[in-house]
């Protein structure tokens, strides 16, 4: 199996301006929820694009959460951190220190027309980018090594859609489940 078989086309992903508002590409995301294929899992990101609408960067929910407290940004240079696991005990004693969350959720609106989707958005590594000709194993391969919660599946260089990790995931279900009838 081919990974274009599996992808989501550029066109059913939700995308968004990189100089858009947080509050825009939340409601871009909302969309393409409601127009994709309702029989698939809904999306979890959002692409960013540049003037020339080239894939340039990703937005994740967490992304998005992450940005609506500023005081996170204190911890980026520490986010591998998070891979270790740490204690509530810790994880408390950092949200009373930073005070984090003091401000309530009800500014949310104002805080997501004031965020600039550039300045929150992840750029992708080498490793987060597939060919659409690579075979599915050599895409599971790329997402358990990376950790990736999906890879952007290009054609001569150009970004053409999205391999979503619950997609490949269906599919191994799938075929497990194929064995047992």
């Amino acid at each position: 199996m081919k990974v274009k078989e599996l992808m989501v086309p550029l066109s059913g992903y939700a995308t968004v301006s990189q100089d858009a508002s947080l509050g825009d590409a939340v409601k871009a995301l909302k969309l393409a929820q409601k127009e994709f294929d309702q029989t698939r899992d809904r999306h979890r990101a959002i692409l960013v694009t540049d003037v020339n609408k080239k894939v340039v960067g990703k937005l994740s929910q967490l992304d998005v959460i992450r940005s609506l407290e500023p005081k996170y940004l204190k911890f980026d240079e520490k986010k591998e951190l998070s891979r270790f696991g740490l204690s509530k005990d810790y994880m408390d004693a950092i949200l009373k220190e930073h005070r984090l969350w003091e401000e309530p959720l009800e500014n949310i609106c104002e805080k997501a027309s004031k965020i600039i989707v550039k300045t929150i958005m992840y750029k992708p590594t080498d490793g987060e980018y597939v060919k659409e000709e690579a075979t599915l194993e050599e895409a599971i391969h790329q997402l358990v090594m990376g950790r990736h919660q999906s890879l952007l599946v290009t054609r001569n260089k150009e970004i053409v859609g999205v391999l979503r990790l619950t997609d490949v995931f269906r599919e191994i279900a799938n075929r497990i489940s194929a064995c047992n009838s």
